[in-house]
């Protein structure tokens, strides 16, 4: 059998960045709890599929055979295989990017002036300023219909990556290019596919939040608006500092396990690459026909929140006492008959 090796445990402390309001805020609310991703080395399909795969927590997978892709994918080389055509990119004036607000632009660069501005620190051409960040995450050749697949957009490089088929053929969804300028952070997310996280190039901090923990992280639709994952505001946003905080730095050819529904916030420590493999693990009619991004809501889910919707309008017709006591009734209601225990 392959030789099997793991660690979990809590991760140091990082520092946090200065301000007087901030650190008082924490020490009275409490510092989340930091817990380290556990790593395996030497996992095959099987192992994966029996041991890891049904406990549904996020693990960091060290060993696999990527392909020649961990050492041909240099910049020049990406350059040159991904040619001139035209991409359309995020470009920020700041490295923290925020989604619910906005803070980037979309712009279109041929793939080669991409990837060199990418892997700038400053820049002689920019959009906004000399020091924005860029990111690339690939899509479908029409991205309202067609899903995100190497082969087809950057068929050169996929030749070089093997994608550890940890899942039936049937199951795949698509394959996702990224590439990201250094130090750039993607907001909190979940995605309802599980994936994996391949880091090709480059090294990648990666902070998740349990689905359990959903309710400490101030949602909107599927992201959080707490950008400042490592020294949260906990004056506007208190319940943060309950949500448990796991977190890995993914090194070139690291492979990051993401079950679906976990957040998770990505901050690239240096200019890399990567690629995401999603994939289908519920039923096919589950999803949503329409999704080329593998990040809309189950249909089932979707007409609940419809339904509860109409169920709180309907609440809007009684006095304020009489609605706030039936509105408990239904939370109590929803933990009796939907909340599990397996998961915690």
């Amino acid at each position: 059998p392959p030789r099997l090796w793991k660690r979990e445990e809590k991760a140091p402390a990082r520092n946090p960045k200065p301000g007087a309001k901030e650190a008082g805020a924490a020490a009275m609310a409490g510092t989340p709890e930091r817990i380290l991703v556990s790593e395996h080395y030497g996992l095959d399909r099987d192992t994966f599929v029996r041991h890891i795969y049904p406990l549904r927590r996020p693990v960091v997978i060290k060993g696999l055979d990527l392909g020649p892709c961990t050492t041909k994918w240099t910049m020049d080389y990406i350059r040159k295989a991904g040619g001139n055509k035209e991409v359309k990119i995020h470009v920020s004036p700041v490295a923290q990017m925020d989604f619910l607000n906005k803070n980037f632009i979309y712009r279109s660069l041929p793939f080669d002036v991409f990837v060199q501005r990418a892997a700038e620190e400053k820049h002689k051409e920019y959009f906004i300023s000399e020091e924005e960040k860029y990111y690339l995450r690939s899509l479908g050749e029409d991205a309202r219909k067609d899903v995100a697949d190497i082969r087809k957009q950057f068929p050169t490089l996929a030749e070089d990556i093997k994608i550890p088929e940890f899942y039936e053929k049937d199951q795949f969804f698509s394959t996702v290019f990224r590439i990201s300028s250094p130090r750039l952070q993607l907001w909190t997310h979940y995605d309802v596919m599980d994936n994996l996280l391949i880091q090709v190039t480059g090294r990648k901090r990666v902070v998740l939040y349990s689905p359990q923990d959903a309710a400490y992280l101030y949602l909107m639709g599927d992201k959080s608006e707490v950008l400042e994952v490592d020294n949260p505001d906990l004056n506007k946003y208190p319940l943060f500092s309950k949500a448990r905080h796991y977190e890995c730095c993914l090194e070139a050819g690291d492979v990051l396990f993401i079950p679906a529904l976990w957040f998770h916030n990505t901050i690239a420590e240096e200019f890399g690459v990567a690629v995401n493999v999603f994939w289908k693990h519920l039923s096919p009619e589950c999803y949503d026909k329409t999704d080329t991004y593998g990040n809309k809501d189950p249909v089932a889910a979707t007409r609940a929140m419809q339904i509860l919707d109409r169920a709180l309008k309907t609440l809007d017709e009684l006095p304020e006492e009489y609605k706030d006591f039936y509105a408990r009734r239904m939370v109590l209601r929803i933990q009796a008959k939907a909340y599990s225990v397996n998961y915690e």
